[in-house]
């Protein structure tokens, strides 16, 4: 296959990066990779997608991950999988001698083993120089989700439509379920038996990186999970603390200790970034650190300065994200110049293990298995929104009263734009559409 062939089919199936902000995958893929890198490391705590898919649709991801090598004329492809990842690991070793020019690599079980610059340099050696892309340094990096939507999309001719998704913590039966996209949250914690305590929040996506959500928000091609928490979690109230409290905080307490960037794992691979500096800065007004402000646009939002690092409780990720909304609202090109980076000599003493971190964030509890259910959740209603990805919205394609049906492109990107386009996740009638969602519910006479 070429490479612009299947970028068209990726395009047209509307398949984009399954987790994180969303990127297209077809723009993704480059002639000038030499490696490409699954990444199977599902770095955030609890979640459990992952490696559920690579145990059970390992000979799917890998056809795919081959193919991908093949039409892109990589030198080959790089299975990146957590070492306690051992079913997957087995099911892998069991089938990998098939696939041509595919290797596995076994990470360390530790935090953010995921970030795709963390990631390269653990699978090749090579660091990403700051400021950059993966394809800098020959990389093209793509998640197990991701991969096994290429194969739906490329031998099955199948569109994205569902999605895999974690729910856990204070719920009866923490489990991965399948669901339409456009589901609502609400009824993803009643298929997994509901809540068990009576005052809860919601945190969607991980731990360390997930935003706070409601039972009304929907399931998107991004969505990773939902982890049902006590309101009064330290995870939960992090959250809903304001931007200037953090900021009064900072201006009172912080220390310059250091351990913000002494962890940082960009800081820890030759990067910039210094947050105790950023830190600094902002809480003593020090805008003649221009530098300090400018290397904000490096962090990589992993939270391990928030939630691990600080002794004091103090929000550097928080303020540093913050600050870069601040910037790119004022119209500031605050990216700094690019730059070899030399691996800190401390680095792998430096390394937060997942173990640790979970029990530090006060999650150990809630660290148990989440079993895969594998068969499509039934559902009545689903609001698809028109933009789950990067790029311009998808513009829509159906009016009310129209009826659809799984897999019907209800959603189009306009040639020429990035962007993904969108298609029906259940068999239904379309009730509602503007321009940021499309509501189908359900019809019983569809489903023959």
């Amino acid at each position: 296959m070429e490479i612009e062939e299947l970028k068209a089919k990726l395009r047209a199936c509307g398949v984009v990066g399954a987790g994180g902000a969303g990127f297209p995958t077809y723009a993704k893929l480059n002639s000038l990779a030499d490696v490409v890198i699954l990444n199977s490391s599902e770095c955030e705590p609890l979640l459990r997608v992952d490696r559920q898919l690579s145990k059970y649709y390992v000979e799917q991801i890998l056809t795919a991950l081959e193919l991908i090598v093949k039409t892109l004329k990589a030198e080959k492809g790089i299975y990146a999988i957590k070492s306690e990842y051992t079913q997957a690991i087995t099911s892998l070793k069991a089938v990998i001698y098939k696939y041509e020019n595919i290797e596995i690599k076994i990470l360390d079980n530790v935090y953010p083993a995921g970030d795709e610059v963390v990631l390269v340099y653990e699978a090749t050696g090579k660091i990403v120089p700051q400021g950059s892309l993966p394809i800098e340094v020959g990389a093209v990096v793509l998640n197990t989700e991701t991969v096994l939507n290429v194969y739906n999309c490329v031998f099955l001719d199948k569109p994205l439509t569902e999605k895999y998704v974690t729910i856990t913590g204070e719920v009866n039966n923490p489990t991965t379920l399948k669901v339409p996209i456009g589901t609502s949250i609400g009824q993803c914690i009643e298929l997994a038996g509901g809540v068990k305590i009576k005052n809860f929040r919601l945190i969607l996506g991980g731990p360390m990186t997930g935003r706070l959500g409601e039972i009304e928000d929907v399931i998107t091609k991004t969505s990773k999970a939902i982890i049902v928490l006590p309101e009064e979690h330290s995870i939960i109230l992090r959250r809903l603390t304001r931007s200037a409290i953090k900021i009064n905080r900072a201006m009172s307490v912080c220390s310059q200790c250091r351990m913000c960037t002494d962890l940082c794992p960009r800081y820890l691979l030759g990067h910039s970034i210094q947050p105790h500096r950023i830190m600094n800065a902002i809480a003593n007004g020090l805008t003649s650190d221009v530098e300090a402000f400018k290397s904000a646009a490096l962090c990589c939002g992993c939270g391990i300065c928030e939630n691990y690092a600080c002794y004091q409780g103090l929000a550097p990720s928080s303020i540093i994200g913050e600050l870069k909304v601040r910037l790119k609202e004022k119209g500031v090109n605050n990216t700094p110049p690019k730059q070899a980076s030399k691996v800190n000599i401390m680095r792998n003493g430096r390394k937060v293990p997942m173990k640790r971190l979970i029990a530090r964030l006060g999650l150990t509890k809630y660290n148990i298995s989440a079993p895969l259910i594998d068969e499509l959740c039934n559902v009545l209603k689903v609001d698809i929104k028109l933009s789950q990805h990067i790029g311009a919205p998808a513009t829509p394609m159906v009016k009310v009263g129209d009826l659809v049906r799984v897999g019907d492109l209800i959603g189009e990107i306009e040639e020429g734009k990035l962007g993904a386009n969108i298609h029906s996740s259940i068999n239904g009638v379309v009730t509602n559409v503007n321009n940021d969602v499309i509501t189908i519910e359900a019809r019983g006479d569809m489903n023959g």
